[in-house]
């Protein structure tokens, strides 16, 4: 039965995280460290395109390039057209005009066939060879921000440059010319085209207008407004000074019917019955007759008849007074009465000035919108007219519109071409290296980094060990007594030196590597596993030295077997014996205890190397001996590892692993193929060996943040 039975296999969940990846997209983390892996072959091809670039443009004939400017228009005779009509028109504009300007549009004018093909035409007679096509390729027309045309030319035949941008600038000009001529024949033709539509539209409100002044006998509604106006002021003064005078009447009304009823003489003095002259006279001539009383009544006797001629003449005069006081009365409420009248005849017109103030206000809104709209009508029938008589003006002009600021000046050759081979060269080489890199980096199927390894095996990766470039700088510091007694506290070296050595992070990653061996089963230990690798060379025999040999400071018994007989290499590293070891053994030509050998350095770690290389391996450890033995180490240590042959092509492995606990099995990066490592995997699976977890190897990558005892 296997040891293994005994030992839960633990492979769902890694003890250790690999370094962090971008998940999905293109995983540029990946692409960059493989650029990097090739960036030889990168520089290679970028050489050879940018000299064969160079190359090139020693052996081409060099291009001839020249030039000319030309000032163009502002704005065309359409836009002028356009930005002084009313904005009542401006929806119109699309029907007839498009205003035009010096834009990607007009570049592509002046590239036409219809602009090039006579210049084309003409240079066949000295060069049958051009064609459009020939003269665009090598055309190059700009604009910069003050509307001024850049036009350059280029081409082998210095000649042929100069030629060309000569009938260039002479086409454009003509091009200039005939366009504005174009350009106002449109303006006139559109300006004619609206010119029936404003005429009807001023007719049409010239005739509403008419039957509007018709309708209401109205010429001018503001001159009616202000007559309106001026009546309604005047009657509403009247009506004021006659409410004032109806109750002057009305109070002289009631002092007359006062006095009338109380007949007296003080009261007769006292009221509006004065102002009659008629009464006047009369009270005067009774006042004369009671004068005359009161001066006989002294000298006559009560009943004489002085007295009574005098008596009789008073009683005569007061029917006539009273009488008189009656008619002056009826006479003010006459006025009474006729101030009322005319009271009621005011308001009446009041009210009906009013009325017509307010029809007039409806029918001033109808005659102010006929107005303006007759006068936008008659304003853009005046512009329209006056325009196409400027158009007209401007059709018998003869001025070129474009001018030429720079004439063509005499061809050079080209620096631009050659700046750009080499462009194109570097650029085509860094994209042919990069691709050329990228596809043999991806063909060589070769793991670069932990993620890769852990996506391929599927299996958790129990610790990753960075890359040491002084190995066996370190190699040497460890196998010192000093240095290893140090780890026990019984040798004897400098404090600082000791824990610089101690903290260097490929020792760390040994630790953390034997610290998740033992808590994969903290139930039931690992007593004993194999470290394998799936091919040579993949650093397994140095990983088992070193999780010995830390599994030995942390305080375990171990006991690091040298399980690779057909090509051994664990006493060349520690410097120890191969006379007697495993093979002897199992051979029985050698007792256990004079096989293994305590490490000087290390009290914990014990080594039994391979011993005599036996010609069939394979029949030695698929022996009864070999796992009397497997079972005894297990007994007599707490650790048991075995350095084991590579997987692939042998046995050996499968028939050790077969005792132990598991199989530690290490991957080298940059050097490891994935092919092979599913390899691996695929004959343990079949084998049913149990896979404790993976090591990575040689790990160039960053895990997290630096930590040292100096930095805490």
């Amino acid at each position: 039965m296997k040891a293994t039975q005994n030992l839960p296999i633990l492979l769902s969940t890694p003890p250790i995280s690999a370094p962090p990846e971008n998940e999905g997209g293109l995983e540029l983390g990946r692409v960059v460290a493989a650029l990097r892996r090739q960036v030889w072959l990168i520089a290679g091809v970028t050489t050879v395109m940018i000299g064969a670039a160079v190359l090139k443009i020693v052996t081409a004939t060099p291009i001839y390039r020249s030039g000319f400017e030309i000032l163009t228009e502002p704005v065309t005779v359409e836009t002028e057209v356009l930005s002084s009509l009313p904005q009542t028109l401006s929806s119109r504009q699309d029907q007839s005009l498009t205003t035009t300007t010096l834009d990607e549009t007009k570049i592509r004018v002046l590239r036409s066939p219809d602009v090039l093909n006579p210049v084309v035409e003409e240079l066949k007679r000295d060069y049958p060879e051009i064609t459009y096509e020939s003269l665009i390729r090598d055309l190059v027309i700009q604009v910069d921000a003050k509307n001024i045309l850049q036009v350059s030319y280029g081409n082998p035949d210095k000649e042929l440059v100069q030629t060309v941008l000569d009938l260039l600038s002479e086409a454009y000009l003509r091009y200039s010319l005939e366009d504005r001529r174009q350009d106002i024949r449109r303006g006139i033709d559109f300006v004619d085209s609206q010119l029936p539509a404003l005429k009807s539209q001023v007719a049409q409100w010239q005739g509403q207008l008419q039957e509007f002044r018709q309708q209401y006998n109205l010429i001018d509604p503001e001159s009616q407004a202000s007559l309106l106006s001026d009546q309604m002021g005047s009657l509403r003064r009247d009506l004021i000074e006659t409410q004032t005078q109806l109750r002057e009447t009305r109070l002289t009304y009631q002092q007359l019917q006062t006095a009338l009823s109380q007949p007296s003489l003080e009261q007769a003095g006292s009221s509006p019955l004065v102002d009659s002259p008629r009464y006047q006279k009369l009270l005067d001539q009774l006042l004369e007759i009671d004068s005359q009383l009161a001066q006989d009544s002294i000298l006559y006797l009560e009943r004489s008849p002085e007295l009574n001629v005098l008596l009789q003449q008073r009683q005569s005069l007061l029917p006539l007074l009273q009488q008189e006081g009656f008619r002056v009365a009826q006479q003010v409420a006459s006025q009474i009465q006729e101030l009322q009248d005319r009271e009621q005849s005011l308001s009446a017109s009041i009210g009906s000035t009013n009325q017509q103030i307010k029809q007039l206000s409806a029918v001033m809104r109808q005659y102010t919108d006929i107005q303006r709209e007759l006068e936008i009508a008659t304003d853009n029938l005046t512009q329209f007219l006056a325009k196409r008589e400027g158009l007209r003006i401007d059709a018998a002009q003869r001025q070129l519109p474009w001018r030429l600021l720079t004439a063509p000046n005499e061809p050079y050759p080209s620096a631009a071409s050659t700046k750009r081979t080499l462009a194109l060269g570097a650029i085509l080489g860094l994209l042919l290296g990069t691709g050329a890199a990228l596809a043999i980096d991806r063909l060589s199927s070769v793991l670069h980094t932990s993620k890769e390894v852990k996506d391929s095996a599927k299996l958790p990766i129990l610790g990753i060990i960075p890359t040491n470039k002084s190995l066996n700088e370190l190699d040497q510091w460890l196998s010192s007594n000093a240095v290893l007694g140090s780890l026990n506290g019984s040798g004897s070296i400098d404090s600082l030196q000791f824990h610089r050595l101690m903290a260097d992070p490929f020792l760390e990653a040994f630790r953390l590597l034997c610290v998740n061996v033992r808590l994969l089963s903290p139930d039931r230990p690992i007593r004993s596993l194999t470290v394998s690798s799936p091919v040579p060379a993949n650093g397994k025999t140095t990983v088992a030295f070193y999780l010995a040999q830390v599994a030995a400071a942390m305080g375990q018994r171990v006991l690091l077997v040298d399980g690779d007989l057909r090509r051994p290499s664990l006493h060349h590293r520690l410097n120890l014996s191969n006379s007697r070891g495993l093979t002897d053994l199992i051979a029985h030509s050698l007792e256990y205890e004079q096989a293994i050998q305590q490490t000087p350095w290390e009290s914990n770690l014990y080594i039994l190397p391979a011993g005599s290389i036996p010609p069939e391996p394979t029949r030695i450890l698929s022996s009864e001996s070999m796992r009397q033995i497997i079972e005894k180490n297990r007994t007599a240590f707490d650790l048991v590892i075995y350095d084991a042959p590579p997987l692939l092509g042998f046995a050996d492995t499968y028939l050790l692993s077969e005792h132990t606990d598991g199989i530690l099995l290490v991957a080298r990066l940059g050097q490891l193929k994935r092919s092979l490592l599913e390899k691996a995997l695929e004959d343990l699976r079949i084998s049913s060996i149990p896979v404790l977890g993976l090591v990575v190897n040689d790990s160039a990558e960053k895990m997290g943040t630096p930590y040292t005892y100096y930095r805490y």
